[in-house]
């Protein structure tokens, strides 16, 4: 009894195989039933009722929908480990069983497809199988779990709520921060290791150019908004072409532009919308002031009869891996997942707002990409030089089973590399 005790103590994830069917029940009925940002009421409850039966110390409404779930156990460490509650307004594709059918009522009245295309019931799901290892581990660590469900990711102020909403003042001040993300560019039962920048800053920009309007058959009559708007979305792009190091990763991408209603009518103003995407803090100042620089540059070059609007939004700070941190949980992962499932991977320039838990904690943050693609399936399109689709697809669908089993891995391994030791 002496040697099975020690045995079961010395593998916290032997439980895994146990509690997989339940945690494959959750991750189909989190898929199902996806929420928008800021709304993922049913979300949060059906997490916060699950942490509670484990024994968690459970506190909901946490910066609007978040979730915050604390097991103390012991003088140590406090580590944050957080998921992300909501989903995208995406219609499925994807011929799976357990596809969403879900629709909601989006911020500007409209009824909208819903879908957990960028994996966060994953993350989720892994979030609390991690939970529940953990509880059942309690003998082989010390200090403070914080598990943190976190809304509105995908709109970048979720992280941000819970913080203003006093996550830290009322909870207690992590020591770490760990999340993991799935990767559609990864091999299923893998994990990517990045130091340093991970992801991209982000600001969202809105740009109103005004014009005179006037019948489509006597343009000198006018001034045409919509050519001021192509002349401007083309020199734009010269910010990253012309006036940026290529050494240093920018984007400016023109995601929308809309101008007028008839073949024969040149409208009032056209209204663009850009997404940017930077590193550095100085690259991104250089961006966005250039933006601005063009959009009333090329107003004024066609003498426009007001000057047009800017306005940012949803701006997010690039997200770092502290070194020190990743190289430490690096030497548990690859004795546990094998050195040739833990690889390293590019920054990329997506945006994520775990960042802003390290920053507002001055503490430091590992966030982890784990492999989601089906092995023969990675293989294949790898061979064939197809690409396969990419989180926000409405065809993206993880490989649920070694998905599942190296997030939770990934997690608990980290988690105890960080706790206290008995």
């Amino acid at each position: 009894m002496i040697l099975l005790s020690l045995f079961v103590a010395a593998s916290p994830l032997q439980p895994l195989d146990a509690i997989y069917p339940d945690l494959d029940a959750l991750y189909r009925e989190l898929h199902q039933a996806p929420e928008l940002s800021s709304h993922e009421e049913k979300t949060a409850l059906r997490l916060a009722v699950r942490m509670k039966k484990l024994g968690y110390e459970v506190h909901t409404g946490v910066g609007g929908t978040g979730v915050v779930a604390l097991l103390h156990n012991g003088p140590g460490p406090t580590v944050l480990v957080r998921t992300e509650l909501d989903a995208l307004p995406v219609q499925e594709q994807t011929g799976l069983p357990y596809a969403s059918q879900a629709t909601a009522t989006d911020p500007s009245g409209k009824t909208v497809p819903v879908m957990h295309a960028c994996g966060h019931d994953i993350h989720m799901t892994s979030w609390f199988g991690a939970a529940e290892l953990l509880m059942q581990a309690k003998s082989q660590w010390r200090g403070t779990l914080m598990f943190v469900a976190q809304p509105a990711e995908e709109t970048v102020g979720g992280a941000r709520a819970m913080i203003k909403d006093g996550l830290f003042e009322k909870y207690g001040k992590p020591d770490f921060n760990l999340a993991v993300h799935d990767y559609a560019t990864l091999p299923a039962g893998k994990i990517g290791l990045r130091s340093g920048f991970a992801m991209a800053n982000v600001d969202s920009v809105d740009i109103t150019i005004f014009g005179k309007g006037g019948h489509g058959a006597f343009p000198q009559n006018t001034v045409d908004p919509i050519v001021i708007a192509a002349r401007t979305v083309l020199t734009l792009q010269t910010l990253v072409s012309r006036e940026n190091s290529p050494l240093d990763p920018a984007v400016i991408t023109v995601g929308s532009i809309h101008g007028g209603f008839k073949h024969n009518i040149i409208p009032d103003d056209v209204h663009l919308q850009l997404t940017v995407r930077s590193y550095k803090p100085e690259v991104r100042k250089r961006l966005l002031d250039g933006i601005v620089r063009v959009v009333k540059g090329e107003a004024a070059l066609a003498r426009a009869p007001k000057e047009p609007e800017v306005k940012f939004s949803e701006g997010q700070d690039a997200l770092w891996n502290d070194p020190k941190l990743m190289e430490r949980l690096s030497k548990p992962l690859a004795a546990q997942l094998g050195p040739d499932n833990v690889v390293e991977v590019d920054p990329v320039m997506g945006a994520e707002d775990f960042g802003e838990f390290g920053t507002a904690a001055h503490t430091p943050t590992a966030y982890i990409h784990i492999g989601a693609v089906n092995p023969e399936r990675y293989a294949q399109a790898k061979a064939a030089g197809e690409p396969l689709p990419a989180l926000h697809s409405s065809k993206f669908a993880p490989d649920p089973q070694p998905t599942l089993r190296t997030g939770v891995t990934t997690l608990v391994v980290s988690a105890l590399e960080l706790l206290g030791k008995p």
